[in-house]
């Protein structure tokens, strides 16, 4: 473990995709992706969080466009991906962790790539191990910032445990649930309301108390800045895994780390993050071979600029491998 903090360099100037699509992947879903970089550079794959944010253009600005072939993909029912979440008519039975590892394989062997770098954050770190272990000859390295594994002790601590640190938001958050006893599970109800006033209502509540769990590190109101169908489609995905355990059996992807042994990995984690306590990522460290965990002092589940240092090193030195 290192603990650390540098200047931040620069991101990378913006970049427009030269090659972008619907990618059918069955089950009536289409999921959109991006290619950008350099078409002979090394493959990388941005998973984005939420589950349910979309991707950003921003992200790719962490890679040297000479270096690196750079893709990203929206996740089912997110971003420009079909047909999208906040219809309560989209299928949410067909969007699962499983789903999401198949559609990224799907992705893979479309665009003809043999093996790429994995880049992601939060909920995407999730995403980035269930398919890593599932597919390891398939992964040059992983890059994880903020890390989380979505067990249902984490998510517990998200929406229950954090809340002694801010229980006037987190009691609204519990009204909006209806005062359930669980509340993820009633959220989740509550977006696939047919009336779009409840939904909508419902949607701001939890965007809300994310925002809460955020407020200490000074960068806003990310969650409750989503609008419209964005948001809706958003915490409707988020509610749906977040009920379900994300669909994987509690603690795999921590147990089943070693799997990922000769594949190069960096964890980077603010030591001040609410959302997601280091714990996560100590354990991880701990589980997975070789791999590099660096604590960020003073940085929450954002990050910010000393995270990105972190990051943008990694990318950097991986770039030649």
């Amino acid at each position: 473990m290192r603990t650390e903090t540098t200047p931040a360099p620069a991101r990378f100037p913006a970049l427009d995709p030269h090659e972008e699509g619907l990618l059918d992947v069955g089950d009536g879903q289409r999921v959109h992706y991006a290619v950008s970089g350099n078409p002979a550079g090394k493959p990388a794959l941005v998973v984005h969080g939420g589950p349910g944010s979309g991707s950003s253009p921003g992200a790719r600005r962490l890679f040297d466009p000479e270096a690196y072939r750079i893709v990203q993909f929206d996740q089912r029912g997110c971003g420009r991906s079909l047909p999208h979440a906040s219809d309560p008519a989209a299928d949410l039975s067909v969007n699962t962790t499983a789903h999401l590892v198949a559609d990224m394989e799907r992705l893979r062997v479309h665009l003809g790539i043999d093996r790429w770098l994995l880049h992601g954050g939060s909920w995407g770190s999730t995403l980035i191990l269930a398919y890593a272990q599932a597919h390891p000859e398939r992964v040059t390295g992983i890059v994880l910032a903020a890390v989380t594994t979505t067990r249902r002790s984490e998510t517990a601590w998200l929406y229950g445990g954090v809340g002694r640190f801010f229980p006037e938001a987190y009691e609204r958050f519990l009204a909006g649930a209806g005062d359930a006893g669980d509340p993820v599970g009633a959220y989740a109800a509550l977006l696939n309301h047919p009336d779009r006033a409840v939904r909508e209502r419902a949607a701001a509540d939890w965007c809300a108390w994310e925002d809460a769990v955020l407020s200490t590190e000074g960068m806003g109101t990310p969650y409750s800045d989503r609008v419209d169908d964005a948001r809706l489609g958003f915490v409707r995905i988020c509610s749906h895994y977040f009920a379900h355990g994300a669909f994987l059996e509690e603690g795999v992807l921590i147990r089943e780390a070693h799997r990922l042994a000769g594949v190069p990995g960096v964890l980077v984690h603010g030591r001040l993050d609410m959302g997601g306590p280091l714990t996560t990522a100590w354990e991880l460290a701990r589980a997975w071979p070789g791999a590099e965990l660096h604590v960020v002092e003073g940085a929450g589940h954002l990050g910010g600029d000393p995270t990105r240092t972190h990051v943008m090193s990694a990318l950097a030195r991986f770039a030649g491998n």
